[in-house]
């Protein structure tokens, strides 16, 4: 299966879905994921030195006879590596542990208040030194997007936020979109918090799909990424099967209708 891919504002294309690995902590787990999201067509991969698991995807890759530019891999700084002398060390480490000298998107993990402004200039600095192709943020409200473009040289390629049918954050979207700044939806599912919606289950129905794979293509068809995660063989190649239908305009005006600001992880909306 070919996936589509998206054109970032600094000329690089991702993958328009990706495999979250956040809470995958055990390597036979995390390689029995890898070999069946591979199989399936996924070639985009999500990681974070918070995750704990950048040399378990370090391993796989390696072992999967793939070459590294057939890859996109995704690594975060940790929070607690934000001052420029730890984001180069941490990063240095991250390679080391990814086993290749360059990652496709390097991200900020969350706006850490004072000390994300030099975060982001070294980040600008990995990116002219070839280490990360893209660079790009993570859980940024419009606020501090505001207050980064007063002090970046460079615009996010991608800000990666817990977005979903049911967090759909619509300003946001909308002041990215205008930015050229692409969106990733982590946590697209909503952490099965609420997937018994009858909306989302009426419009499963129509188009012959499951309910998570309806949440999935909603964001896409907004030009989204996603990265749904899971270890599950059968889920993974269910999500990733998700671009051979449409949601209609009715569809999309029902779905627009279900947003109740239900956020599932950490949220960034009060950090100054």
């Amino acid at each position: 299966m070919k996936i589509p891919e998206l054109a970032l504002a600094d000329t690089n294309h991702i993958p328009q879905i990706g495999l979250g690995l956040w809470q995958v902590k055990d390597q036979a787990e995390f390689n029995t994921a890898f070999t069946a999201a591979l199989k399936a067509g996924y070639r985009h991969f999500d990681t974070a030195q918070a995750y704990n698991n950048e040399y378990m995807l370090g391993s796989a890759w390696q072992a999967s006879g793939k070459q590294r530019d057939e890859l996109f891999i995704t690594t975060k700084i940790d929070v607690r590596h934000f001052r420029p002398n730890k984001v180069r060390s941490s990063f240095a480490e991250s390679l080391k542990n990814l086993q290749t000298d360059y990652v496709n998107l390097l991200l900020l993990h969350f706006p850490v208040t004072i000390l994300r402004k030099k975060a982001w200039k070294t980040l600008e600095e990995i990116q002219a030194s070839g280490s990360a192709r893209s660079i790009g943020v993570s859980n940024y409200m419009i606020h501090h997007l505001e207050g980064l473009a007063k002090y970046a040289k460079i615009t996010p390629a991608v800000n990666q936020v817990e977005l979903h049918v049911f967090l759909q954050q619509p300003e946001l979207v909308k002041y990215c979109q205008e930015r050229h700044i692409t969106i990733e939806a982590y946590s697209p599912l909503a952490h099965a918090r609420s997937m018994d919606n009858p909306v989302v289950n009426k419009i499963a129905e129509k188009h012959h799909k499951t309910y998570a794979q309806v949440m999935l293509r909603w964001l896409t068809q907004q030009g989204m990424v996603v990265l749904p995660k899971s270890v599950t063989p059968k889920r993974i190649e269910e999500n990733i099967a998700i671009f051979d239908f449409t949601l209609d305009d009715e569809d999309l005006t029902l779905l627009a209708k279900q947003d109740r600001n239900l956020r599932t992880c950490w949220s960034p909306v009060h950090v100054p």
